[in-house]
């Protein structure tokens, strides 16, 4: 594979196109498009952030203007109004231009010290699937640890409760947070890529990471955490085909009760703390409370 982590593109990401396919075409014509590697990097992320955040949430701010979806929504009673929704996207964008802007532009200068590539050809799709899926792991286990941190006394009444301003959560809310927890649970989203990268060049174990793969990741991530602030859960809903998956009702359960369901993206970190919540969780935890005295009553007989 043709790598590139230098400053000066333009050469190898032209050899590199040879037998491309249109993806890392386009990819590399942005780059020679832009003529600066750090500025094409820091635009690219920063428009794909926008561009599939707030895209992400339109068709759910669509959905709740028509009545026929009332039967998904989790909690029906509690629709968000359209000015609930205008005050809460004003909040985001401006996050997004003073909290998450600087971190974003200066991600380029950190991958060519980690030896993050970024030419063509991609790595395997194989390749790129592995490491999104451990990336979904770390980040959710991160996200779990920190968020059970943010509901403790002063970490909530001065962070988090920024964020259970709305009880009933729609799309546009799923970064409406204080800069601190942005800053907080977004060191799980990009700080596992760089740890991973770093590793890598360390202990020439691992396959490089590329920074298409980093944006993937980064895409699916914003759309998994619009999707568990959507409000809606439908038959057809990721976490009815994969149980493990959290899905809107299980973040759903947390704004409506406040604790609980920490985790981001799967269940099971929940299930092993046993921090989930709803009236669904409460049975669970009595089944099991039931067993473990059935089992014991037969090992004392």
């Amino acid at each position: 594979m043709d790598i590139l982590h230098s400053t000066n593109s333009t050469t190898s990401l032209l050899q590199g196109q040879v037998g491309s396919n249109v993806v890392e075409r386009l990819w590399a014509d942005w780059y020679i498009y832009i003529g600066n590697d750090i500025l094409a990097t820091g635009l690219l992320f920063f428009l794909v952030h926008e561009i599939m955040y707030f895209g992400r949430c339109l068709p759910w701010f669509i959905i709740d203007q028509i009545p026929y979806f009332r039967k998904y929504k989790i909690q029906p009673d509690s629709i968000p109004t359209n000015q609930q929704q205008w005050e809460c996207f004003k909040a985001v964008l401006k996050s997004h231009f003073l909290v998450e802007a600087l971190p974003i532009w200066l991600f380029h200068p950190l991958c060519a010290q980690l030896n993050i590539v970024y030419g063509v050809p991609f790595p395997s799709w194989k390749i790129q699937a592995c490491q999104i899926v451990f990336f979904f792991i770390c980040e959710d286990l991160w996200h779990y640890t920190f968020h059970r941190l943010f509901h403790y006394g002063w970490f909530y009444k001065n962070i988090h409760k920024i964020h259970h301003k709305y009880a009933a959560p729609f799309g546009f809310a799923a970064e409406y947070a204080h800069p601190a927890e942005v800053a907080a649970l977004g060191v799980g989203t990009v700080g596992f890529p760089i740890l991973y990268a770093y590793t890598a060049t360390k202990t020439n174990s691992l396959p490089p990471i590329h920074l298409f793969t980093i944006t993937c990741w980064i895409v699916l991530r914003l759309f998994q955490a619009v999707d568990s602030h959507s409000g809606y859960d439908f038959p057809w809903s990721l976490n009815k085909f994969f149980p493990l998956w959290a899905g809107a009702e299980h973040h759903d359960q947390h704004h409506h009760y406040f604790i609980g369901n920490y985790a981001s993206s799967f269940t099971f970190w929940d299930r092993f703390f046993s921090t989930e919540c709803g009236q669904l969780a409460k049975q669970r935890r009595e089944a099991r409370a039931n067993r473990k005295s059935e089992a014991l009553y037969k090992k004392n007989m």
